[in-house]
């Protein structure tokens, strides 16, 4: 257990080391931040003074060894954009960010777990397709499509004049059902379909079979012997998932103004705010592996078979 352990973490760090020089060279390879704040009046003294204020006067080399040796520290820099500390901003947004996350999370795996295991026991019963026919509609339809029309038919004022559900802001737990609603709306069908896949293929499985035979309470087969073992599946995508919308759902926060990590990343990345842009990846980056990292362990324990396959 050790060993695979230690050779998963040597996979992250140097997965984490590709990614950084990815990115420090893609937020570089779409041009200078300084172009965009070049003024008719400024003389190139000024533009001079502001590439040695970021960095941007050095060698790559140079500047992507400053980038790595701030980020072990948790130091990234200013922005460009709104002249605060990188972390500073990061800190401001994150907490919306994960709130967001872990309430859609919850909502929708256990939500899609319990449709996914009722659809695989009712299999080809009008259950099953209802199921089947939401992971159609929810993988077909564009987020942002369904955002925009969730506003439509439920943040437009009514004959009385006031919205059903606010269509912004954080403050009261109203705000939250639109974004965790739309966001839950496209998590629901792969859940629901891997985890009736999981579901049928185990309940076919030959000790399921004699579980039967030996006279087991159905609920017993189905959640004890048929449930655990098919959980290896989603138990990865579940990782992969809780990552994603901890780390900012870009669509939904920018559809809904929600003040998070996503809504961060997008207007960093339309300014060529490289150290805010270079931040989010690293960070978002770190944190996908890291949860890889604790699944790959988690279901190498469930089951042995799994470590000694890897290492």
């Amino acid at each position: 257990m050790i060993r695979f352990v230690l050779f998963r973490l040597l996979q992250t760090i140097i997965a984490l080391l590709g990614i950084s020089i990815m990115i420090f060279l893609l937020v570089r390879a779409t041009g200078n931040p300084i172009d965009l704040m070049r003024q008719n009046i400024a003389s190139e003294e000024d533009v001079a003074r502001m590439k040695a204020d970021w960095g941007l006067d050095k060698p790559y080399p140079e500047q992507y060894w400053l980038f790595i040796k701030g980020a072990v520290q948790g130091d990234f820099g200013k922005s460009i954009l709104r002249g605060r500390p990188v972390m500073e901003m990061i800190a401001q947004a994150a907490p919306n960010s994960i709130r967001l996350g872990l309430i859609t999370f919850i909502v929708s795996m256990t939500v899609g777990t319990l449709l996914g295991v009722l659809a695989a026991i009712k299999r080809d019963s009008w259950i099953d397709n209802i199921v089947k026919f939401l992971a159609v509609l929810g993988q077909g339809l564009p987020g942002f499509w369904v955002a925009i029309v969730s506003i439509w038919f439920f943040a437009t004022p009514d004959f009385f004049g006031r919205p059903l559900l606010p269509s912004f802001g954080t403050a009261h737990a109203a705000n939250y059902v639109l974004p965790v609603g739309c966001l839950a709306f496209f998590l629901l069908p792969g859940m629901m379909r891997l985890v009736r896949s999981s579901m049928l293929d185990v309940l076919d499985s030959e000790y399921v079979k004699l579980a039967r035979i030996k006279g087991l309470p159905e609920r017993m087969v189905i959640w004890k012997h048929a449930f655990r073992n098919a959980l290896i599946a989603p138990l990865t995508v579940a990782g992969m998932l809780l990552a994603m919308l901890v780390s900012g759902a870009v669509v939904i926060e920018t559809v809904f103004a929600w003040p998070g990590l996503g809504k961060l990343g997008v207007d960093a990345m339309i300014a060529r705010d490289f150290p805010v842009s270079q931040a989010l990846v690293v960070l978002v980056a770190t944190l996908i592996l890291l949860i890889n990292l604790v699944v790959d362990i988690t279901y190498a324990y469930i089951d042995p078979q799994i470590r000694y396959q890897r290492t």
